[in-house]
């Protein structure tokens, strides 16, 4: 799994530079991504797709948890029921599906980073430029001191995450 850095850059212009430095860093150009409103040319910066642009992860992401949400209490009200019904069998399988849907929740909460495109709209409407860039989790630091260290301007929009399938193209 890559971790996606998302950030924000006042134009276009800085965020080719960035994106030449990157290159220039071992980021790879295919795992770059370049957002911005309507109406900007992004023609000399790495494209995004619409899936990217459209944050479909994010949507994903929040389809996948509230469907968990749900299964856990679709199985506290089973539980309820099977106690009712004094169905130890039932009572088992709807104490492990709360007991899963837990522990995927937990996890899900704590150990994947959520930072989306969406944090920078207010950016991309004023006419700024998001590069959303994916890297494997030991090279996040490095890539952040990177463009922090180059280009104050830019600002951060935070860590993410994106599977490294959709790298393969």
């Amino acid at each position: 799994m890559y971790r996606r850095l998302y950030f924000s850059f006042p134009d276009p212009a800085r965020t080719g530079a960035a994106a030449a430095h990157l290159r220039a860093a071992g980021v790879d150009q295919g795992h770059m991504h370049a957002v911005a409103r309507a109406g900007t040319d992004l023609s000399d910066l790495p494209s995004a797709t619409e899936g990217q642009r459209s944050d479909a992860l994010w949507c994903m992401e929040c389809r996948l948890w509230n469907t968990n949400l749900g299964v856990f209490w679709l199985a506290l009200a089973g539980l309820v029921a099977a106690l009712l019904a004094d169905s130890a069998a039932w009572t088992v399988l709807a104490l492990a599906a709360m007991i899963v849907t837990f522990t995927a929740g937990y996890l899900f909460s704590t150990r994947l980073p959520h930072a989306h495109l969406g944090e920078l709209r207010e950016a991309l409407a004023h006419g700024e430029v998001a590069l959303l860039v994916d890297v494997p989790k030991g090279r996040v630091a490095e890539v952040d001191d990177l463009v922090h260290r180059h280009y104050p301007d830019a600002a951060v929009g935070g860590v993410g995450w994106t599977p490294e399938l959709a790298h393969h193209r």
